[in-house]
């Protein structure tokens, strides 16, 4: 339905207000009239009024909020001599939409523009998605498409390193990390696929320092936020902005 209508719904105050401020088109916001009022709204966007039984109809979360937003799915072409110039993530069948939100969120955090998508991995305006990014899904461009063709095609255009996690591949803190360069990560249970393990160049590890056998693996967007962490660490001439920075 959402491939039909290119729309998809976000819902939330900031997540609105973001979306107002952004280059995002709005075709409709449904809200209480104590969010309406006050507010000015660019030309062009249909104002839908309701009540708090109103709003939990629509709502696809567990206690609605005050607003709701229909807005059209934005038009993206991939750069591959922008890719080529930065790190960027490559995503492999990842299939649960709080770890897809939440690793969209660690992107924006560490100033990743692109990530790149497997077909299967879970679609980025699906409503669980778009919540869990919590704004980030207005300032990284994500793209859906064949990986293997993707990475063979930009491998032989430019040769940048093509990252992978592995549970027995080179511990990130013994690994020299470049960039630019692609960073795969793999599905929540079986990793990254065997057909794109051929065109990984660095197979890399987050060490364990448990003391007993502990956990087996970590969860997909926590180990993301991990590596990306030591890749920012690692790049020459960082800048580091602060949280309070304008």
């Amino acid at each position: 339905m959402r491939d039909e209508s290119s729309l998809f719904v976000a819902e939330g105050n900031k997540l609105v207000l973001e979306l107002l401020e952004s280059d995002f088109q709005i075709k409709h916001i449904v809200a209480l009239p104590c969010w309406l009022s006050g507010k000015q709204f660019p030309i062009g966007i249909e104002l839908i009024e309701t009540d708090l039984p109103g709003m939990k109809k629509i709502s696809s979360l567990t206690t609605p909020t005050e607003v709701l937003a229909v807005v059209e799915m934005p038009k993206l072409n991939l750069d591959f001599s922008d890719i080529s110039q930065q790190l960027a993530l490559v995503l492999d069948d990842i299939r649960d939409p709080g770890n897809l939100g939440t690793i969209i969120r660690l992107a924006d955090w560490f100033g990743i523009e692109n990530i790149i998508c497997s077909i299967e991995t879970v679609d980025v305006f699906n409503p669980k998605v778009v919540q869990a990014t919590m704004g980030a899904i207005l300032r990284v461009k994500l793209h859906y498409m064949d990986l293997a063709a993707f990475i063979e095609d930009i491998s032989k255009q430019n040769k940048i390193p093509v990252y992978g996690t592995y549970m027995d591949g080179t511990s990130i803190y013994k690994e020299k990390l470049t960039q630019p360069a692609l960073l795969v990560m793999g599905n929540e249970g079986k990793g990254i696929s065997p057909e794109l393990k051929k065109y990984i160049s660095k197979t890399i590890s987050i060490p364990t320092y448990a003391k007993s056998s502990g956990s087996e693996s970590l969860n997909v967007a926590v180990a993301t936020g991990i590596v990306l962490s030591e890749f920012k660490r690692q790049e020459p001439n960082s800048a580091i902005r602060q949280p309070n920075d304008n």
